[in-house]
């Protein structure tokens, strides 16, 4: 097996991991909050336990939305990084050990201080997790830069893009078959099949190890490429971050469009959990869902560099969100039919690592595209606007899915006889209508304004070289 190969192993192996936590994180923390943390016996106690998921849940908006602002600094630093492992490893192995340990205890009621004392929780809690999510983003920015710094060509790219996915489709989709058996099995109340701290904290101990052993994986096994292109003549200094990014108009087209798309996407995948808890009864049906992602999942983006090379990046996006669109009518009408609904939601997820990959893609070309405009080169900086995007829809999805939660009565003792026809209505509002919008408004963004294509990327590459070969004369 040659170097090349054990490379692209090595970081999917990274990428593995590093869903799993991210998975954790973002499909399934939510839930754990809204169905675990407060449980009070009377009528009372439940308006106040609904006060304090809208608490929990307006911290969490606040601290991603603020954190935000500090990605692009991370990306800055991390480019400046000079160590004999390179730039990125550092960042990825410490993020991976802190952000596992931190997110174990976040999945605690912290001993059941959540309910003898909400203050002190709630101070805990908000410490602990902007911990977290600082070492998250730098693991995350960190682990997706490293494309760019493999290798300079943009199929070559694709390939290790492509396991980089296969890893994290693995990964993510692992999560969503193990969960409520896990937590089910470590739990000692079943809690209505949404189970107990206990269960939750287990759950969370073995996804952070299986997240930090892959990091150290990743961190063994890849190397980056020494190219005289990467090589700044000047660094970008703090004042200049915002600056460099919004001149990268392509990174700024593809980064929009990828938000208002992630919106979409993320809604749903959140929401899916809850469906199968709070609609069709029996939260361990997910499981099923897992393994269907997983085997669709993964046929996809093992045909992603050829479906890229016979449609292109751009006809392969139209298709997936016209796959996704009619998955989510299907799905909306799924009601209380497993079969339906496991259906529906497995080709709503099928396409789902495909426009990952295209997107992550292009965010990768606009590297050299903002080398070309702007004269000197940031990986890690345009690269983290990717994570960057994803913190934010995930920020807003979960914020939107505590309230909703609140609002149709899906927390802690509800269980899918208690909840009433008009939340379930207003739920699958949300779950399906918004989500639909705005996938079609993602897709009117990227036909109008993103341009950057492979092919496009293969001359500004050749245009690099042959300025760099000039300044060397």
């Amino acid at each position: 097996m040659n170097s090349k190969v054990l490379q692209r192993i090595a970081y999917a192996c990274g990428t593995f991991g590093h869903d799993i936590f991210y998975a954790m994180l973002g499909g399934y923390f939510m839930f754990f909050v809204t169905s675990n943390l407060f449980n009070s016996p009377d009528a009372a106690g439940k308006e106040h336990d609904a006060y304090m998921i809208g608490v929990i849940t307006t911290v969490i908006l606040v601290l991603r939305v603020a954190e935000l602002f500090i990605d692009p600094f991370i990306g800055n630093m991390i480019d400046k990084t000079k160590t004999r492992w390179g730039k990125f490893k550092p960042w990825v192995l410490v993020g991976g050990v802190v952000g596992a340990v931190t997110l174990a205890i976040l999945f605690t009621d912290f001993g059941g201080m959540a309910m003898t004392d909400p203050m002190t929780y709630l101070i805990g809690f908000t410490v602990l997790y902007l911990i977290m999510d600082i070492f998250y983003s730098g693991k995350d920015v960190a682990i997706w830069s490293m494309i760019p710094a493999l290798s300079f060509d943009s199929r070559e790219r694709e390939i290790t893009a492509t396991y980089a996915r296969i890893g994290s489709v693995f990964g993510g989709q692992l999560v969503t078959i193990m969960v409520m058996p896990l937590v089910l099995f470590f739990s000692i109340n079943q809690n209505g099949g949404a189970g107990d701290p206990r269960g939750w904290f287990m759950f969370a101990c073995i996804g952070g190890a299986i997240s930090v052993i892959g990091a150290i994986i990743l961190g063994i096994g890849t190397k980056e490429q020494e190219s005289e292109l990467r090589e700044n003549k000047e660094e970008t200094g703090f004042a200049d971050v915002f600056k460099i990014l919004g001149q990268n108009d392509q990174l700024m087209w593809i980064a929009l469009t990828y938000l208002i798309f992630g919106l979409g996407q993320n809604i749903v995948n959140n929401f899916n959990l809850y469906y199968f808890t709070y609609i069709l009864g029996d939260s361990t049906q997910i499981s099923f869902l897992g393994v269907i992602n997983v085997i669709i999942g993964l046929a996809a983006v093992a045909l992603f560099p050829t479906l890229t090379a016979k449609f292109s990046r751009r006809g392969l996006f139209f298709v997936s969100i016209g796959i996704m669109i009619l998955a989510l009518v299907i799905y909306a009408f799924a009601g209380q039919s497993v079969t339906l609904t496991l259906l529906s939601a497995g080709l709503f997820a099928l396409p789902q690592p495909l426009i990952f990959l295209v997107v992550l893609m292009t965010i990768t070309d606009t590297v050299e595209y903002g080398q070309l405009k702007l004269g000197h080169r940031d990986e890690a900086l345009v690269l983290c606007v990717r994570p960057l995007i994803d913190k934010l829809s995930g920020a807003l999805t979960s914020a939107l899915v505590g309230y909703t939660a609140v609002w149709v009565g899906m927390t802690t003792g509800a269980t899918a006889d208690t909840i009433s026809p008009e939340g379930v209505f207003n739920f699958k509002l949300i779950m399906f209508a918004a989500p639909i919008v705005l996938i079609i408004i993602a897709g009117l963004f990227y036909r109008s304004k993103v341009t950057l294509t492979e092919e496009e990327h293969e001359r500004i590459v050749k245009e690099l070289e042959e300025k760099w070969a000039d300044m060397k004369k």
